[in-house]
């Protein structure tokens, strides 16, 4: 499961087949999703891509969540925010037809996300060093929600890149990035927050590619410090594709990547506030989740259906470096999730 993309390159060769398969610390395909051909009509392709950028902030009270995505026939924006404290939680999405005004980059390294509405107005632009999120929802919560964030992406920090084969030419196509030091300012339910890097960190998830109609998976995730204040990252997850290659598992130390293989989980699905278990079959990886709030989006769209359970909780345990180095893992915030999507 250690297999590195080799790049540069090209994602899809002429007839739209992957050229590589693999994991790699940085970008290193460029995603013509021109070229899919898993149907023989190509201009039906753009119907079943499904693209998006989700990012997220952890600060020491709460999460704030932004996305703009475009899974084909519709475009779906959204945002939460979830309060560690007193588990005031408030979710809003917009559902716009054939994803009409939706703008996103062909890759992750460049280029500007935006969607805007008489509802919301959503700007994602990555920039020399980073990237600056703006976001104005006026009538969010009934009293309005706005981001001024820049989230700090230094040269050499890693992200966990993955290209994983789905049967019938599909693939997935994903960079995560974890810890990205925050600033800027949050205002909701007429609060303002202080966003500052040293507290604050901010994620991306990036997603492209083509899926199977019905599809599953599991993923986990945090951005966190410990107790000697480097930053550390869990990226953890199974489900869709064929990971024998290489599976997207690993944990982020001070913005460097330690590849983990296989990870196990153990949760309850009928009672997901039950702790969680994962276990890596490598040794290096042993974690309880232990959840405090359930956030449960549902979607049904008619063509399209989608239901995940999202754990917001704290891990506990133990991980073991590339180079050996014990490191605990002691009450890092952070979310675990189950989706069931027909897409």
């Amino acid at each position: 499961m250690q297999r590195m993309l080799k790049g540069p390159g090209s994602l899809l060769d002429a007839q739209g087949n992957l050229t590589d398969i693999g994991w790699a610390r940085q970008p290193v395909l460029d995603c013509n999703l021109d070229k899919t051909h898993f149907y023989a009509l190509r201009f039906m392709q753009w119907m079943r891509i499904k693209r998006w950028d989700y990012y997220a902030l952890t600060t020491p009270t709460h999460f704030f969540s932004f996305t703009i995505s475009d899974v084909g026939y519709l475009g779906s924006i959204f945002a939460y925010v979830i309060d560690f404290e007193t588990g005031d939680y408030h979710e809003e999405t917009l559902t716009i037809p054939f994803a009409a005004g939706v703008q996103l980059p062909r890759n992750s390294s460049k280029g500007n996300s935006h969607f805007a509405n008489k509802r919301a107005s959503l700007d994602f632009n990555r920039e020399s060093g980073g990237h600056k999120i703006n976001v104005s929802w006026p009538g969010f919560g009934g009293s309005g929600l706005n981001a001024n964030l820049r989230l700090a992406l230094a040269p050499t920090h890693e992200s966990m890149v993955i290209v994983i084969p789905i049967r019938g030419k599909r693939f997935y196509y994903n960079r995560k990035i974890n810890c990205l030091p925050a600033s800027g300012q949050v205002d909701y339910q007429g609060k303002h927050f202080d966003i500052t890097p040293a507290t604050c960190l901010g994620s991306l998830d990036w997603g492209r590619g083509v899926w199977e109609y019905n599809s599953f998976w599991v993923w986990a995730s945090a951005s966190g410090f410990l107790p000697d204040r480097r930053t550390i990252g869990l990226n953890l997850g199974f489900g869709f594709g064929d990971t024998s290659a290489a599976g997207e598992n690993a944990f982020i130390l001070n913005g460097k990547v330690h590849k983990l293989e296989e990870v196990k989980f153990q949760y309850d699905s009928k009672n997901f506030m039950k702790p969680w278990h994962m276990t890596g079959t490598d040794g290096r990886l042993d974690l309880e989740f232990t959840p405090f709030f359930e956030r449960v989006a549902k979607t049904d769209a008619k063509v399209l259906s989608s239901e995940v359970h999202q754990m917001f909780g704290r891990y506990n345990g133990r991980l073991v470096s590339d180079s050996g180095e014990k490191i605990d893992v002691q009450n890092l915030v952070g979310f675990a999730e189950e989706h069931h999507a027909k897409w």
